[in-house]
């Protein structure tokens, strides 16, 4: 993977960190639950890989010793480290720049490792290889992702995808190949952790975690997607119609009144 498509990647995030973490959805407390089933123990270190702006690693913090949160983008990890400000900055939680490939971590250092709708921004092979690395004997990579979009009402989200996939269009349309991000396929996570010969266990998890959101925070939902963010920074203006109908939609959907929305995980795990 050379250094354009990485920078690419870390550049798709740019400039909706704040959208992004008041609209998509916390990690769910089930991550939390499997993972140090497995582990058998409370963790010491836990490191989030591609956190964002954190909401995957804040559910963690009374949970292990030590959590990290690695991530790329300067805008994402800023909310982050605005969050862990206005909670008094607690010890046992740092966020820090990184790339998957050179965590800058010690070897054997981590209990639990875990990729939360990120994986598929890293190159594979030397990203388990630093995974592998990094974690202890008996420690667990996790990438997990939610489904898109949420179940809520069949019409609503038919409107969603054909946002989506109109924005990925225009996007692609709208870039140079030397401007375009990189992403792997989440169906071939479990291929590439089994793969790598870097696992003793490998498996995956099914889970569904409900959140409730209003219509606006589900219209945001849709326009935090990096591909309708990437494609109105190249300047696709027309989405900006086709997101206000969307958002009427979601208006008559929910008719004033919270909603729960359901989501479908599904994380795919090794254990070195």
């Amino acid at each position: 993977m050379n250094q354009q498509i990485r920078n690419n990647n870390v550049e798709r995030f740019k400039g909706f960190g704040t959208l992004y973490d008041q609209n998509r959805p916390a990690a769910p407390f089930e991550v939390v639950e499997i993972l140090t089933r497995y582990l058998g123990k409370k963790p010491r270190f836990v490191a989030d890989v591609g956190c964002g702006t954190g909401l995957s690693t804040w559910i963690w913090l009374d949970h292990a010793e030590r959590i990290i949160g690695v991530e790329p983008s300067e805008d994402m990890r800023y909310v982050g480290i605005e969050k862990w400000e206005a909670a008094g900055k607690p010890d046992q939680l740092r966020f820090a720049s990184g790339m998957s490939h050179d965590l800058g971590l010690p070897d054997d250092s981590v209990d639990i490792l875990t990729c939360s709708q990120s994986f598929h921004w890293m190159e594979p092979k030397t990203t388990l290889r630093e995974f592998a690395r990094v974690l202890r004997p008996g420690g667990i990579f996790a990438a997990y992702d939610c489904d898109w979009p949420p179940v809520l009402d069949w019409q609503l989200e038919a409107a969603y995808q054909q946002l989506v996939s109109t924005a990925d269009q225009l996007a692609a349309d709208l870039s140079s190949v030397q401007q375009r991000a990189h992403k792997w396929s989440k169906e071939g996570h479990m291929k590439q952790i089994q793969q790598s010969g870097l696992f003793r266990y490998s498996r995956e998890v099914v889970f569904h975690h409900y959140e409730r959101f209003t219509a606006d925070r589900y219209a945001n939902l849709a326009l935090s997607q990096g591909g309708l963010q990437t494609a109105l920074k190249l300047g696709a203006t027309e989405l900006n119609e086709m997101a206000d109908d969307f958002r009427r939609q979601a208006e008559l959907v929910f008719s004033g009144k919270s909603k729960e929305v359901l989501f479908s995980y599904r994380m795919r795990m090794g254990i070195v």
